[in-house]
Protein backbone atom coordinates (compact mmCIF):
# COMPACT_ATOMS: atom_id res chain seq x y z
CA UNK A 1 0.00 0.00 0.00
CA UNK A 2 1.12 3.19 -1.16
CA UNK A 3 1.37 6.06 1.72
CA UNK A 4 -0.73 9.29 1.13
CA UNK A 5 1.92 12.00 0.67
CA UNK A 6 -0.12 14.67 0.47
CA UNK A 7 -0.44 17.52 3.54
CA UNK A 8 -2.28 17.15 6.61
CA UNK A 9 -4.44 20.30 5.68
CA UNK A 10 -4.85 22.15 2.33
CA UNK A 11 -1.91 24.19 1.46
CA UNK A 12 -0.81 27.26 0.09
CA UNK A 13 3.00 28.84 -0.70
CA UNK A 14 3.89 32.19 -0.40
CA UNK A 15 7.36 32.51 -2.33
CA UNK A 16 8.92 36.13 -1.61
CA UNK A 17 10.38 37.17 -4.43
CA UNK A 18 10.45 41.39 -4.33
CA UNK A 19 14.11 42.16 -4.00
CA UNK A 20 15.83 43.81 -6.30
CA UNK A 21 19.03 41.71 -6.34
CA UNK A 22 21.16 44.26 -7.16
CA UNK A 23 24.46 42.27 -5.75
CA UNK A 24 24.04 39.79 -9.12
CA UNK A 25 24.37 43.53 -11.27
CA UNK A 26 21.53 41.94 -13.95
CA UNK A 27 18.61 43.30 -16.59
CA UNK A 28 17.61 39.73 -15.39
CA UNK A 29 15.52 39.28 -12.09
CA UNK A 30 17.49 37.32 -9.84
CA UNK A 31 15.26 34.19 -9.31
CA UNK A 32 15.36 33.52 -12.96
CA UNK A 33 19.31 33.28 -13.33
CA UNK A 34 19.17 29.34 -14.37
CA UNK A 35 21.10 26.61 -12.51
CA UNK A 36 21.19 23.28 -14.57
CA UNK A 37 19.24 25.26 -17.20
CA UNK A 38 16.36 26.13 -15.30
CA UNK A 39 15.47 29.42 -13.03
CA UNK A 40 16.31 28.96 -9.86
CA UNK A 41 12.38 29.80 -8.85
CA UNK A 42 11.10 26.89 -10.87
CA UNK A 43 13.49 24.39 -9.02
CA UNK A 44 11.79 25.85 -5.91
CA UNK A 45 8.42 25.74 -7.38
CA UNK A 46 9.14 22.27 -9.09
CA UNK A 47 9.38 20.96 -5.35
CA UNK A 48 6.73 22.45 -3.74
CA UNK A 49 4.49 21.04 -6.23
CA UNK A 50 5.13 17.76 -5.34
CA UNK A 51 2.85 18.63 -1.96
CA UNK A 52 -0.34 19.39 -4.39
CA UNK A 53 -0.84 23.36 -2.79
CA UNK A 54 -3.99 25.09 -3.78
CA UNK A 55 -3.06 28.39 -4.34
CA UNK A 56 0.39 29.83 -5.14
CA UNK A 57 1.64 32.97 -4.13
CA UNK A 58 4.42 34.65 -6.27
CA UNK A 59 5.10 38.20 -4.14
CA UNK A 60 7.03 40.41 -6.47
CA UNK A 61 8.44 44.25 -6.99
CA UNK A 62 11.06 44.72 -9.22
CA UNK A 63 11.07 42.70 -12.35
CA UNK A 64 7.23 41.85 -12.18
CA UNK A 65 6.95 41.84 -15.84
CA UNK A 66 10.07 39.07 -16.19
CA UNK A 67 8.57 36.69 -13.82
CA UNK A 68 5.21 37.25 -15.31
CA UNK A 69 6.28 35.91 -18.42
CA UNK A 70 7.91 33.35 -17.46
CA UNK A 71 5.40 31.66 -14.94
CA UNK A 72 2.11 32.62 -16.50
CA UNK A 73 -0.99 31.81 -14.98
CA UNK A 74 0.51 29.17 -13.14
CA UNK A 75 0.77 30.98 -9.45
CA UNK A 76 -1.17 34.40 -8.58
CA UNK A 77 1.35 37.15 -8.32
CA UNK A 78 0.92 40.21 -5.42
CA UNK A 79 2.70 43.08 -5.57
CA UNK A 80 5.20 44.55 -2.79
CA UNK A 81 6.06 48.09 -3.31
CA UNK A 82 8.20 49.88 -1.52
CA UNK A 83 9.95 47.13 -0.08
CA UNK A 84 9.62 47.44 3.69
CA UNK A 85 10.96 43.62 4.66
CA UNK A 86 9.71 40.40 4.68
CA UNK A 87 7.05 40.62 7.03
CA UNK A 88 5.44 43.50 5.02
CA UNK A 89 5.82 41.17 1.90
CA UNK A 90 3.93 38.42 3.24
CA UNK A 91 1.73 40.78 4.18
CA UNK A 92 1.01 41.31 0.44
CA UNK A 93 -0.07 38.12 -0.40
CA UNK A 94 -3.29 38.57 2.07
CA UNK A 95 -5.86 39.20 -0.42
CA UNK A 96 -4.58 36.49 -3.05
CA UNK A 97 -4.90 33.97 -0.43
CA UNK A 98 -8.70 35.41 0.81
CA UNK A 99 -11.02 32.92 1.81
CA UNK A 100 -8.14 30.21 1.97
CA UNK A 101 -8.17 28.21 5.34
CA UNK A 102 -5.47 25.93 5.91
CA UNK A 103 -1.33 25.98 6.17
CA UNK A 104 0.65 28.28 4.69
CA UNK A 105 4.24 27.72 3.38
CA UNK A 106 6.38 30.77 3.36
CA UNK A 107 9.30 30.33 0.78
CA UNK A 108 12.24 32.21 -0.53
CA UNK A 109 12.63 32.64 -4.72
CA UNK A 110 16.43 33.13 -4.40
CA UNK A 111 16.71 29.32 -2.25
CA UNK A 112 15.88 27.03 -4.93
CA UNK A 113 16.70 23.62 -3.47
CA UNK A 114 14.36 23.23 -0.38
CA UNK A 115 14.06 19.54 -0.78
CA UNK A 116 9.97 18.70 -0.82
CA UNK A 117 10.66 16.49 2.16
CA UNK A 118 12.11 19.43 4.10
CA UNK A 119 8.97 20.92 3.43
CA UNK A 120 6.38 18.54 3.89
CA UNK A 121 8.55 17.94 7.32
CA UNK A 122 7.36 21.72 8.62
CA UNK A 123 4.19 21.55 7.88
CA UNK A 124 3.37 17.99 9.99
CA UNK A 125 5.37 19.55 13.19
CA UNK A 126 3.12 22.97 12.65
CA UNK A 127 0.12 19.64 13.55
CA UNK A 128 2.08 18.44 16.18
CA UNK A 129 0.03 17.95 19.51
CA UNK A 130 1.44 21.00 20.78
CA UNK A 131 0.09 22.50 17.94
CA UNK A 132 2.62 25.51 17.37
CA UNK A 133 1.57 28.53 16.02
CA UNK A 134 4.41 29.13 13.73
CA UNK A 135 7.39 26.25 12.91
CA UNK A 136 10.62 27.84 11.56
CA UNK A 137 13.32 25.82 9.66
CA UNK A 138 16.73 26.43 11.12
CA UNK A 139 20.20 25.01 10.09
CA UNK A 140 23.92 25.41 11.32
CA UNK A 141 26.36 26.61 9.08
CA UNK A 142 29.89 26.09 9.72
CA UNK A 143 30.01 30.00 9.60
CA UNK A 144 26.90 31.75 11.16
CA UNK A 145 27.96 35.34 9.67
CA UNK A 146 25.48 37.44 10.04
CA UNK A 147 21.71 35.04 9.44
CA UNK A 148 19.51 35.95 12.22
CA UNK A 149 19.21 33.46 15.36
CA UNK A 150 17.14 30.98 16.77
CA UNK A 151 17.45 31.08 20.43
CA UNK A 152 14.96 27.72 21.21
CA UNK A 153 15.44 24.95 24.41
CA UNK A 154 16.78 21.35 23.35
CA UNK A 155 13.34 20.00 22.62
CA UNK A 156 12.78 22.88 19.96
CA UNK A 157 10.40 25.41 20.99
CA UNK A 158 11.51 28.93 20.62
CA UNK A 159 12.43 31.22 23.17
CA UNK A 160 13.15 33.94 20.74
CA UNK A 161 14.00 35.08 17.17
CA UNK A 162 16.40 37.47 16.20
CA UNK A 163 18.59 39.39 13.07
CA UNK A 164 21.76 39.44 13.58
CA UNK A 165 22.05 43.20 13.56
CA UNK A 166 19.61 43.81 16.72
CA UNK A 167 21.54 40.47 18.11
CA UNK A 168 23.39 40.99 21.53
CA UNK A 169 26.90 39.00 21.86
CA UNK A 170 25.56 36.18 23.58
CA UNK A 171 22.56 35.88 21.12
CA UNK A 172 25.13 35.60 18.01
CA UNK A 173 26.77 33.10 20.02
CA UNK A 174 24.35 30.71 19.27
CA UNK A 175 24.88 28.62 16.14
CA UNK A 176 21.21 28.03 15.23
CA UNK A 177 20.40 30.00 12.17
CA UNK A 178 17.13 31.05 10.55
CA UNK A 179 17.04 30.11 7.13
CA UNK A 180 14.11 32.51 6.46
CA UNK A 181 11.18 29.68 5.62
CA UNK A 182 7.98 29.21 7.95
CA UNK A 183 5.00 27.05 8.27
CA UNK A 184 2.11 29.03 9.72
CA UNK A 185 -1.94 28.09 9.87
CA UNK A 186 -3.88 31.01 7.78
CA UNK A 187 -6.03 31.61 10.78
CA UNK A 188 -2.62 32.95 13.11
CA UNK A 189 -0.27 34.54 10.27
CA UNK A 190 -1.91 37.48 8.97
CA UNK A 191 -3.19 38.27 12.48
CA UNK A 192 0.60 37.45 13.93
CA UNK A 193 1.62 40.27 10.74
CA UNK A 194 -0.78 42.72 11.44
CA UNK A 195 0.95 43.09 15.33
CA UNK A 196 4.43 43.27 13.80
CA UNK A 197 6.66 46.48 14.36
CA UNK A 198 9.57 47.89 12.57
CA UNK A 199 11.40 49.70 15.88
CA UNK A 200 14.68 47.64 14.65
CA UNK A 201 18.21 48.52 13.40
CA UNK A 202 16.61 48.61 10.48
CA UNK A 203 13.38 50.27 10.27
CA UNK A 204 11.34 47.25 8.98
CA UNK A 205 9.12 44.61 9.55
CA UNK A 206 10.83 41.41 9.66
CA UNK A 207 8.67 38.19 9.13
CA UNK A 208 10.80 36.64 11.85
CA UNK A 209 8.81 38.89 14.77
CA UNK A 210 5.82 36.91 14.37
CA UNK A 211 7.06 34.14 16.48
CA UNK A 212 8.19 36.81 18.85
CA UNK A 213 4.64 38.08 19.39
CA UNK A 214 3.01 34.37 19.45
CA UNK A 215 5.45 33.36 22.30
CA UNK A 216 4.95 36.88 24.50
CA UNK A 217 1.31 35.83 24.22
CA UNK A 218 2.34 31.92 25.50
CA UNK A 219 1.74 29.99 22.56
CA UNK A 220 4.71 27.60 21.50
CA UNK A 221 6.84 27.96 18.27
CA UNK A 222 8.68 25.47 17.24
CA UNK A 223 11.88 25.43 15.26
CA UNK A 224 13.05 22.14 12.91
CA UNK A 225 16.83 21.77 11.65
CA UNK A 226 17.75 20.54 8.61
CA UNK A 227 21.12 18.51 8.25
CA UNK A 228 22.18 20.36 5.17
CA UNK A 229 23.03 23.15 5.38
CA UNK A 230 23.06 23.93 1.57
CA UNK A 231 19.72 22.71 1.07
CA UNK A 232 18.56 26.53 2.57
CA UNK A 233 21.36 28.47 0.90
CA UNK A 234 20.50 31.99 -0.66
CA UNK A 235 21.75 32.97 -3.79
CA UNK A 236 22.69 36.63 -3.79
CA UNK A 237 25.44 36.80 -6.73
CA UNK A 238 27.02 35.68 -9.14
CA UNK A 239 29.63 33.82 -7.56
CA UNK A 240 27.15 32.31 -5.18
CA UNK A 241 25.08 31.18 -8.40
CA UNK A 242 28.39 29.72 -9.60
CA UNK A 243 28.81 27.33 -6.53
CA UNK A 244 25.12 26.72 -6.21
CA UNK A 245 25.76 25.44 -9.75
CA UNK A 246 29.01 23.41 -8.91
CA UNK A 247 27.15 21.94 -6.12
CA UNK A 248 23.96 20.49 -8.30
CA UNK A 249 26.22 19.56 -10.81
CA UNK A 250 28.53 17.42 -8.22
CA UNK A 251 25.01 15.54 -6.57
CA UNK A 252 23.62 14.59 -10.44
CA UNK A 253 27.18 13.20 -11.56
CA UNK A 254 27.23 11.17 -8.44
CA UNK A 255 23.73 9.92 -8.83
CA UNK A 256 24.19 9.47 -12.80
CA UNK A 257 27.38 6.95 -11.76
CA UNK A 258 25.47 5.54 -9.13
CA UNK A 259 22.79 4.39 -11.46
CA UNK A 260 25.36 2.98 -13.99
CA UNK A 261 26.42 5.69 -15.89
CA UNK A 262 30.19 5.98 -16.92
CA UNK A 263 31.87 9.11 -16.72
CA UNK A 264 35.45 9.17 -17.17
CA UNK A 265 36.23 12.32 -16.20
CA UNK A 266 33.30 13.40 -14.07
CA UNK A 267 34.16 16.75 -13.18
CA UNK A 268 33.84 17.77 -17.18
CA UNK A 269 30.42 16.89 -17.67
CA UNK A 270 27.35 19.27 -16.91
CA UNK A 271 24.31 17.96 -16.93
CA UNK A 272 20.49 20.18 -16.95
CA UNK A 273 17.89 19.61 -14.93
CA UNK A 274 15.89 17.69 -16.50
CA UNK A 275 18.75 15.21 -18.34
CA UNK A 276 17.54 10.98 -18.34
CA UNK A 277 20.74 8.47 -18.81
CA UNK A 278 20.06 5.08 -19.16
CA UNK A 279 22.08 1.97 -17.49
CA UNK A 280 25.82 1.29 -19.29
CA UNK A 281 25.78 4.48 -20.78
CA UNK A 282 29.60 6.06 -21.40
CA UNK A 283 30.11 9.99 -21.46
CA UNK A 284 33.41 10.94 -22.39
CA UNK A 285 35.35 14.17 -21.20
CA UNK A 286 33.88 17.60 -21.69
CA UNK A 287 30.18 17.04 -22.75
CA UNK A 288 27.50 19.45 -21.86
CA UNK A 289 23.70 18.69 -21.86
CA UNK A 290 21.17 21.70 -21.74
CA UNK A 291 17.25 20.35 -21.42
CA UNK A 292 15.34 18.02 -22.78
CA UNK A 293 17.56 15.28 -23.47
CA UNK A 294 16.60 11.20 -22.68
CA UNK A 295 19.22 9.17 -23.50
CA UNK A 296 18.63 4.99 -23.40
CA UNK A 297 21.03 2.23 -22.41
CA UNK A 298 24.56 1.67 -24.21
CA UNK A 299 24.53 4.61 -25.40
CA UNK A 300 28.49 6.64 -25.99
CA UNK A 301 28.74 9.94 -25.94
CA UNK A 302 32.27 11.23 -27.18
CA UNK A 303 33.92 14.19 -26.22
CA UNK A 304 33.59 17.46 -26.60
CA UNK A 305 29.81 17.16 -27.28
CA UNK A 306 26.68 19.45 -26.83
CA UNK A 307 23.47 17.83 -26.60
CA UNK A 308 19.88 19.90 -26.24
CA UNK A 309 16.39 18.66 -26.75
CA UNK A 310 17.68 15.29 -28.22
CA UNK A 311 16.34 12.01 -28.35
CA UNK A 312 19.00 8.85 -28.57
CA UNK A 313 18.16 5.17 -28.66
CA UNK A 314 20.17 2.38 -27.56
CA UNK A 315 23.08 1.70 -28.83
CA UNK A 316 23.42 5.30 -30.05
CA UNK A 317 26.79 6.67 -30.62
CA UNK A 318 27.97 10.25 -31.30
CA UNK A 319 30.71 13.02 -31.42
CA UNK A 320 33.06 13.64 -30.53
CA UNK A 321 32.69 17.20 -31.16
CA UNK A 322 29.02 16.37 -32.25
CA UNK A 323 25.80 19.05 -31.70
CA UNK A 324 22.78 17.98 -30.93
CA UNK A 325 20.10 20.08 -31.11
CA UNK A 326 16.49 20.42 -30.16
CA UNK A 327 14.18 18.04 -32.36
CA UNK A 328 17.28 15.76 -32.92
CA UNK A 329 16.14 11.81 -32.47
CA UNK A 330 18.23 8.99 -33.30
CA UNK A 331 17.28 5.54 -33.55
CA UNK A 332 18.90 2.59 -32.13
CA UNK A 333 22.46 1.69 -33.64
CA UNK A 334 22.56 4.86 -35.41
CA UNK A 335 26.07 6.89 -35.48
CA UNK A 336 27.06 10.97 -35.42
CA UNK A 337 30.74 11.39 -35.62
CA UNK A 338 32.75 14.73 -35.53
CA UNK A 339 31.49 17.97 -36.46
CA UNK A 340 28.24 16.73 -36.92
CA UNK A 341 25.38 19.23 -36.26
CA UNK A 342 21.96 17.83 -36.20
CA UNK A 343 18.62 19.88 -36.03
CA UNK A 344 14.76 18.57 -35.73
CA UNK A 345 16.11 15.72 -37.76
CA UNK A 346 15.68 11.96 -36.92
CA UNK A 347 18.41 9.93 -37.84
CA UNK A 348 16.95 6.13 -39.08
CA UNK A 349 17.98 3.14 -37.11
CA UNK A 350 21.97 1.81 -38.06
CA UNK A 351 22.12 5.20 -40.40
CA UNK A 352 25.57 6.93 -39.90
CA UNK A 353 26.82 10.95 -40.14
CA UNK A 354 30.36 10.15 -39.64
CA UNK A 355 31.82 13.81 -40.50
CA UNK A 356 31.17 17.39 -40.51
CA UNK A 357 27.54 17.59 -42.10
CA UNK A 358 24.48 19.54 -41.30
CA UNK A 359 21.32 17.63 -41.06
CA UNK A 360 18.45 19.68 -40.03
CA UNK A 361 14.53 19.74 -40.74
CA UNK A 362 15.73 15.75 -42.22
CA UNK A 363 14.04 12.71 -41.57
CA UNK A 364 16.68 10.14 -42.15
CA UNK A 365 15.87 6.11 -43.79
CA UNK A 366 17.15 3.22 -41.25
CA UNK A 367 20.93 1.98 -43.16
CA UNK A 368 20.80 5.76 -44.71
CA UNK A 369 24.73 6.61 -45.39
CA UNK A 370 25.34 10.72 -45.29
CA UNK A 371 29.00 11.79 -46.70
CA UNK A 372 31.36 14.16 -44.83
CA UNK A 373 30.88 17.41 -45.66
CA UNK A 374 26.40 17.36 -46.26
CA UNK A 375 24.09 20.01 -45.69
CA UNK A 376 20.92 19.85 -45.83
CA UNK A 377 20.04 23.21 -46.91
CA UNK A 378 16.94 23.72 -45.16
CA UNK A 379 15.97 27.38 -44.98
CA UNK A 380 15.32 29.55 -48.05
CA UNK A 381 15.36 32.86 -45.82
CA UNK A 382 11.78 33.12 -45.03
CA UNK A 383 10.20 29.27 -44.45
CA UNK A 384 11.98 25.72 -43.16
CA UNK A 385 11.41 22.85 -45.74
CA UNK A 386 11.82 19.35 -45.14
CA UNK A 387 14.76 16.81 -46.47
CA UNK A 388 13.22 13.45 -46.61
CA UNK A 389 16.07 10.70 -47.51
CA UNK A 390 15.25 6.65 -48.10
CA UNK A 391 16.52 3.56 -46.55
CA UNK A 392 20.01 2.62 -47.50
CA UNK A 393 20.36 5.29 -49.48
CA UNK A 394 23.97 6.95 -49.65
CA UNK A 395 24.55 10.43 -50.24
CA UNK A 396 27.99 11.69 -51.03
CA UNK A 397 30.60 13.91 -49.52
CA UNK A 398 29.87 17.19 -50.12
CA UNK A 399 26.65 17.28 -51.07
CA UNK A 400 23.94 19.97 -50.54
CA UNK A 401 20.27 18.82 -50.51
CA UNK A 402 18.26 21.66 -51.48
CA UNK A 403 14.74 21.60 -49.53
CA UNK A 404 12.65 20.68 -49.71
CA UNK A 405 13.45 17.31 -51.62
CA UNK A 406 12.88 13.81 -51.25
CA UNK A 407 16.07 11.09 -51.99
CA UNK A 408 14.92 7.66 -52.61
CA UNK A 409 15.56 4.25 -51.11
CA UNK A 410 18.57 3.01 -51.90
CA UNK A 411 19.53 5.82 -54.15
CA UNK A 412 23.19 7.41 -54.38
CA UNK A 413 23.99 11.10 -54.95
CA UNK A 414 27.73 11.41 -55.94
CA UNK A 415 29.95 13.20 -54.41
CA UNK A 416 29.89 17.29 -54.98
CA UNK A 417 26.35 17.01 -56.24
CA UNK A 418 24.06 20.33 -55.70
CA UNK A 419 20.76 18.12 -55.92
CA UNK A 420 17.54 20.31 -56.37
CA UNK A 421 14.93 18.13 -57.45
CA UNK A 422 13.74 14.69 -55.95
CA UNK A 423 15.73 11.11 -56.44
CA UNK A 424 13.65 8.08 -57.39
CA UNK A 425 14.62 5.14 -55.47
CA UNK A 426 17.89 3.36 -56.66
CA UNK A 427 18.98 6.16 -58.61
CA UNK A 428 22.21 7.75 -59.03
CA UNK A 429 21.92 11.82 -58.94
CA UNK A 430 25.51 13.51 -60.32
CA UNK A 431 25.17 16.70 -60.67
CA UNK A 432 28.63 18.50 -61.28
CA UNK A 433 30.08 20.74 -63.88
CA UNK A 434 31.98 18.82 -67.31
CA UNK A 435 35.45 18.52 -66.17
CA UNK A 436 37.75 20.63 -68.63
CA UNK A 437 41.48 19.36 -69.19
CA UNK A 438 44.00 21.37 -70.82
CA UNK A 439 47.14 19.13 -70.89
CA UNK A 440 50.01 21.11 -70.27
CA UNK A 441 48.46 24.37 -68.93
CA UNK A 442 49.82 23.89 -65.60
CA UNK A 443 53.58 23.52 -66.50
CA UNK A 444 53.43 26.82 -68.83
CA UNK A 445 51.71 28.98 -66.54
CA UNK A 446 54.14 28.08 -63.97
CA UNK A 447 56.56 29.14 -66.47
CA UNK A 448 55.15 32.43 -66.75
CA UNK A 449 54.77 33.24 -63.26
CA UNK A 450 58.41 32.47 -62.82
CA UNK A 451 59.53 34.45 -65.08
CA UNK A 452 57.68 37.03 -64.30
CA UNK A 453 58.41 37.39 -61.13
CA UNK A 454 62.22 37.00 -61.76
CA UNK A 455 61.87 40.20 -63.97
CA UNK A 456 60.50 42.09 -61.11
CA UNK A 457 63.42 41.30 -59.20
CA UNK A 458 65.78 43.35 -61.69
Amino acid sequence: MVEDSSPLAPLAVVVLAAGKGTRMKSNLHKVLHPIAGRPMLEHLMASAAELSPQRQVVVAGHGLEQLEKALGDKVTFAVQEPQLGTGHAVQQAQGALDGFDGDILILYGDVPFVRTETMRAMIERLHAKDSPAVVVLGFEPEDPLQYGRVLAHDDGRIAMMVEYKDATEDQRACRLCNSGLMAVKSADLFDLLSRVGNDNAQGEYYLVDIVNVATLEGRTCAVITTDDPDEVGGINSRGELAEAEARWQARRRKAAMADGVTLTAPETVFFAWDTQLGRDVTIEPNVVFGPGVTIADDVTVRAFSHLEGATLESGVEIGPYARLRPGAVLKAGSKVGNFVEIKKAVLGEGAKANHLSYLGDAEIGAGANIGAGTITCNYDGYFKHKTVIGERAFIGSNSALVAPIQIGADAIVAAGSAVTRNVAPGELRLVRGEQLIKPGWADRFHDAMKKKKAEQKK
